[in-house]
């Protein structure tokens, strides 16, 4: 019986590399379009933005900055659109700026996803100012004049003939501040020259590799709570009620995962028994 159970190990420990790529691929491939549903627990921290955005008051006026690519879309635009769910939901007022020239490209994208199922108008519940140079410098013209730095939208729209623009004209009109972050500039300088300066509360979204750098500064309270990467994405999708690429991105990575260290420890134990099998003669 033992001798029948080490083949059947040695057959798995001896197949081609060509089926394992195969299979990792159908692993992270089948659960996309199939979501699984694996369980999915909140963290702390993301309960914390998730609480931030619905203890607003509606048609608060949220500035949501984009701060990320087409390199980093996978982690951070599943969150920006569960956000917007929220938002919208609230009848809260969007603004979206970008420090980063892609930026404005994947807001647009999720905003013509999300913003017709709550009947959403531009120019009246949602507009999008666009991109502007200078990085830091932008941050610090907003606080100081709005305006001053965007003087038309990403249409070339003039803010004055833009309904939800008539009462805001420099960053403290704002009631709240999201940065979906990929990297410099980001969340960090937003807090460093904007929220710290001002009674502007603000939350993040960001890739797993800067959960680090941002934490100390979310349990010091300078930032309330973090969407940490994919993960962070489909807690969020979880605790808005709204399932989409985070989630099944979830299952797709934890499939994926499974199956490596299956390969890996029937690898090993085929290994040592091979090892034993040859000590013997």
């Amino acid at each position: 019986m033992m001798d029948k159970i080490s083949n059947i190990i040695l057959k798995f420990s001896r197949v081609d590399r060509r089926w394992i790529f195969l299979i990792i691929g159908l692993s992270v491939l089948i659960p996309l379009y199939l979501p699984l549903g694996l369980p999915i627990r909140p963290t702390d921290t993301t309960q914390r933005v998730y609480d931030a955005f619905e203890s607003l008051e509606p048609n608060s006026k949220v500035l949501l900055s984009c701060e990320y690519g087409p390199s980093t879309k996978p982690e951070i635009h599943p969150m920006v659109i569960a956000l917007l769910h929220q938002l919208f939901r609230k009848d809260h007022k969007v603004y979206v700026s970008c420090l980063w020239p892609d930026g404005q490209f994947m807001a647009d994208e999720a905003l013509k996803e999300v913003a017709h199922l709550y009947n959403k108008k531009y120019g009246i519940d949602y507009v999008i100012l666009g991109y502007r140079p200078g990085n830091e410098a932008v941050i610090k013209g907003m606080v100081r004049d709005l305006r001053a730095i965007f003087s038309t939208d990403v249409k070339g729209t003039k803010v004055e003939e833009i309904p939800m623009m008539e009462d805001v004209y420099k960053f403290e009109d704002f009631n709240f501040l999201f940065s979906a972050s990929a990297g410099f500039p980001g969340s960090i300088e937003w807090m460093q020259y904007a929220t710290d300066n001002t009674n502007v509360k603000m939350s993040t979204g960001t890739t797993s590799i800067m959960v680090n750098d941002i934490m100390p500064f979310v349990v010091s309270d300078q930032i309330q709570g973090i969407l940490a990467g994919m993960p962070g994405a489909a807690e969020y999708e979880k605790l808005v009620g709204k399932k989409g690429i985070g989630t099944s991105g979830m299952d797709a990575q934890s499939i994926a995962h499974l199956v490596i260290i299956l390969f890996i420890i029937f690898g090993n134990i085929g290994y040592f028994i091979e090892r034993n099998r040859e000590k013997k003669y």
